[in-house]
């Protein structure tokens, strides 16, 4: 038998001790995968779905949450005159109270109001269907809206007391819209009671404008009252939550390392102790202590790489079943660094676990090797 197929074959002499040291590292490792896989696919959902708008600023109200201010309708038109500035939309969002919620979006479900001829900036082109009529009790809803609450065109829906007929169904592919719906600004202000309020104002920015520049001069013209802010900016913030995510993953690293390093130098320290006999015999032979050592250290690593085969598989599962599980609007984000740092981990508890007992293998004097029974 060749020096490498001992390697490969020696840790699963006995298999249950194998087992359970494999499952305990690739449940590490598979967490390590599912945390990378999730984060990424966030990041990149929140960049698309933030760059995916007509607009290139969004005005909110200065240290209010996104979406979330009131801001007087007459900063729109203020707004417009601003150099730089080519287009100027405000909305209004409310959220009614439904029967059903609606999955994959951000929050629950919510109607935006806008002026019909401003829906492109809002990225709104086409609907399947027709538009809205401004004033008038119709609305046009987002397709992942329609699946979730079972509409189609033609159909009704209660919103805050009020019946609306949906006159169309739009697909921007931006999370963001896809899970709300839209109609007139001033049928929304006159049945919420917020009459010359929006939430938010959208801008389109001519081009060569510095989009730095023009959101210093909004919040300098409107200090302490209006908040205005690039989808890179956003994008930027958003990441920095998710980087919690990150840390985490780290954590969880180290506690893989920690957690599987014991369970391999156990399971090696005890093929040592089982294969005392053994290991005299191929000293009397001639194997070095070197060859030796580097015996025991080939079987902990092939059984963490093992490990992190398994881990990895787990973790993609995983990562599929709980964004799936959230409606399947996000995807996993695969990337080479995320499985390189699992297998890394790995290989590292690998080295770390079988150090100890690969030296104490070493170190076994060949004659009382020979007489342990």
């Amino acid at each position: 038998m060749s020096y490498f197929s001992l390697i490969l074959k020696n840790p699963f002499r006995n298999k249950t001790r194998s087992a359970l040291a494999i499952v305990g590292i690739a449940v590490g490792i598979a967490t390590i995968v599912a945390l990378g896989l999730v984060t990424g696919g966030l990041k990149a959902a929140t960049s698309e779905t933030l760059n995916a708008g007509g607009s290139d600023l969004t005005v909110t109200e200065a240290n209010s949450n996104f979406m979330s201010g009131t801001i007087d309708e007459s900063r729109v038109g203020e707004l417009a005159n601003i150099s730089g500035v080519k287009n100027v939309a405000g909305v209004l969002r409310k959220t009614p109270i439904i029967n059903t919620s609606v999955e994959g979006g951000f929050g629950s479900f919510s109607v935006n109001g806008i002026e019909l001829d401003k829906l492109s900036v809002v990225d709104i082109e086409g609907v399947n269907g027709s538009l809205f009529s401004p004033g008038s009790n119709e609305i046009i809803i987002g397709k992942t809206a329609a699946d979730s609450l079972d509409k189609k065109v033609g159909d009704t829906i209660n919103l805050f007391g009020e019946d609306f007929t949906i006159t169309g169904i739009f697909e921007t592919g931006n999370i963001m819209y896809d899970g709300t719906a839209f109609t007139s600004l001033d049928t929304l202000q006159d049945i919420t009671n917020s009459p010359g309020e929006v939430s938010t104002i959208y801008i389109q920015a001519q081009d060569d404008t510095n989009l730095t520049e023009l959101s210093q001069t909004i919040e300098n013209t409107y200090p302490n009252e209006l908040s205005a802010t690039s989808a890179s900016a956003l994008t930027d913030r958003i990441n920095e939550g998710l980087s919690i995510i990150d840390s985490a993953t780290w954590a969880i690293s180290l506690l893989a390392i920690f957690i599987g390093g014991v369970g391999v130098i156990n399971t090696m320290i005890m093929s040592v102790y089982e294969r005392t006999r053994e290991i005299g015999v191929l000293k009397a032979v001639g194997w070095r202590s070197r060859r030796i050592l580097g015996m025991i250290m080939g079987e902990s690593i092939v059984l963490t790489l093992i490990a992190a085969v398994v881990g990895t598989v787990l973790g993609i599962l995983a990562a599929v079943a709980g964004l799936s599980f959230l409606g399947g609007e996000i995807s996993p984000a695969y990337s080479l660094d995320v499985f390189l740092r699992g297998f890394l981990v790995a290989i590292l508890v690998g080295v770390l676990g079988g150090i100890y007992p690969a030296y104490r293998a070493s170190q076994l004097p060949p004659t009382e090797a020979l007489r342990y029974e």
